[in-house]
């Protein structure tokens, strides 16, 4: 299995015609995914985000690409916040 040089890519995958963030409105208000067997069956699924679930745009991914930088950067925004939208935590 090739690989591209500095990227995790594989050399055989192409994109070239692809286009980023084509299904994202879609993924936001649940789909379905229908697997047809080879038993000639069919399993439909309806796949809705988890609830509390965050999408980010993709011009937005790209300056926080993993969950841990969201929090961050979110946590350092909420000081700033007015007092009113501010939560007290939770204690465990």
């Amino acid at each position: 299995m090739a690989q591209v040089e500095g990227n995790d890519m594989r050399a055989e995958y192409d994109f070239t015609g692809g286009v980023r963030g084509k299904h994202y409105r879609a993924m936001q208000a649940g789909y379905t995914i229908t697997v047809h067997k080879a038993d000639g069956t069919t399993v439909v699924k309806d796949v809705m985000p988890k609830e509390g679930a965050v999408i980010l745009e993709p011009d937005i991914r790209t300056y926080f690409p993993d969950s841990e930088s969201v929090n961050r950067a979110l946590r350092c925004l909420i000081p700033l916040l007015p007092k009113k939208y501010k939560v007290k935590e939770k204690k465990t």
